[in-house]
């Protein structure tokens, strides 16, 4: 699969390493996401690159010494006791542009912990004649060891790199998708490169689905355990929470009931989760985040998402390769499943970006009671950043939708919103396809996808 996206963080990395001065360059974020891959492609011939494993020093050492010997001759034929004889060695031996990069850098610090105050000392002394990059899958492990206010390395990385998720513009780039078809795809795979690259190899999506998670051999059926296990204390807590708000329990007495827990027990797991990037806490427009009581917990991750759908409430199925009722609940609940994640994707086009003239701000969902008897729901609201308007959105992932019908009842509920005075109000229609008749205030997958490429 060809590389894509990733234009940011490539030039920051090839300009800290270009310049006059060395530097110390930290990249990090979860598996999968082709953390490597991108430093691979910005190191050169003359650079070191180094995969740590989970060995003891004196073997990561000697592994590393013949990688440094394939760039400087005879380097490897000699024996380091410690890692400050191998780097001042390095430094001693170098005359030209090198930078050195350690992948899995928390296995490295593993095998020798006081490797962080080795390295402080080295950069602090500003002495070093290489470019230093260390890069780790595990986003807790990293931020502990370099991130963090009592790490020996914190506040010496000229360069931090959070590699994150790819935008769903790329996947239709690198699986060559139509509109609709990179929509259905990304709810699947998400951002990763790599569950694209797995998908790449299989005919058709269900294909892709039956060979790497509907199987015990597929090469993403342990895949949240393994993400799991690199970032969190207790995986089998986080696995239980993750399975309840996948089935549906998005309240925190909801989740708290579900797990035997008080609430109060599940705010640091539920932070944790949210801070990397699997769950979120939705809250209605226009309301305060800290203040609100109508906080709902979703999965954001669209991998995620699907895996505890359909994966964990069918693994005894799957267990005995009998994948027949997965398949059939597949059938009948992914048009709605994807239904969620075009609102998501609908939302995210809007926020931030020119629409007709018009920018606007974060869109987010609303529902509430308008009146001691009507509840209404409204999957896309935002405000013009000048206050003078509201867009308001409703989000339909089906065929045969009558749009002035629609647009009718849609500006009859933004109407009733408490917060629609003083607005002009922007009704829009987000489609799955083109209905007959006038399209000005309707938009489709190809809209979507064109302002989420903005």
């Amino acid at each position: 699969m060809e590389f894509v996206d990733r234009i940011e963080e490539s030039e920051r990395l090839t300009k800290a390493l270009a310049g006059d001065n060395t530097s110390f360059v930290v990249v990090y974020g979860r598996r999968r996401l082709g953390k490597s891959t991108l430093i691979k492609r910005v190191l050169t011939s003359r650079d070191a690159y180094y995969l740590a494993d989970q060995t003891e020093a004196i073997h990561q050492r000697e592994a590393l010494a013949k990688m440094i010997g394939n760039v400087i001759n005879g380097f490897d034929k000699a024996i380091y006791p410690d890692w400050d004889s191998l780097l001042d060695t390095l430094n001693n031996r170098l005359d030209k542009k090198f930078t050195l990069c350690f992948d899995e850098f928390p296995y490295l610090v593993s095998a020798c912990p006081e490797l962080p105050s080795i390295l402080q000392k080295k950069l602090d002394s500003k002495q070093l004649k290489y470019n230093l990059i260390v890069c780790g899958s595990s986003q807790q492990l990293m931020f502990g060891l370099v991130l963090d206010s009592t790490s020996p390395l914190y506040g010496r990385a000229d360069v931090i790199l959070k590699i994150t998720p790819i935008k769903l513009p790329y996947i239709q780039q690198a699986l060559k998708l139509s509109d609709i078809e990179a929509i259905e795809e990304y709810a699947v795979w998400g951002g990763v490169p790599r569950y694209w690259e797995l998908r790449e190899g299989d005919k058709t999506l269900i294909d892709s689905v039956k060979s790497n998670l509907l199987s015990v051999n597929g090469t993403l059926y342990e895949e949240p355990m393994k993400l799991f296990k690199d970032d969190m204390n207790d995986f089998v807590k986080t696995s239980t929470i993750m399975s309840y708000v996948g089935l549906g329990a998005n309240k925190l007495s909801e989740i708290a009931g579900r797990c035997g827990e008080v609430s109060t027990n599940l705010s640091r797991p539920l932070s944790k989760l949210i801070s990397l990037g699997y769950l979120q806490k939705e809250i209605p427009f226009g309301e305060n985040e800290k203040n609100s009581k109508k906080s709902l917990y979703k999965i954001c991750d669209p991998f995620m998402s699907f895996y505890f759908r359909f994966i964990v409430p069918n693994r005894s199925f799957i267990e005995l390769g009998r994948i027949k009722p997965i398949l059939s609940a597949y059938e009948a609940q992914f048009t709605a499943y994807v239904a969620q994640y075009w609102e998501k994707l609908c939302r995210e086009s809007i926020s931030g970006n020119e629409i007709d003239g018009i920018t606007y701000g974060i869109a987010r969902r609303w529902w509430g009671n308008v009146s001691r008897t009507e509840k209404i729901e409204i999957d896309v609201i935002a405000e013009s950043l000048d206050k003078k308007y509201l867009l308001v959105g409703e989000c339909k992932w089906t065929t045969g939708e009558n749009s002035d019908r629609l647009l009718l009842e849609l500006k009859a509920k933004a109407e009733k919103l408490p917060f629609a005075k003083n607005h002009i109000i922007v009704a829009k229609l987000f489609l799955k396809h083109q209905p007959s008749g006038d399209t000005k205030d309707i938009l489709l997958p190809k809209d979507v996808i064109h302002w989420l490429n903005k």
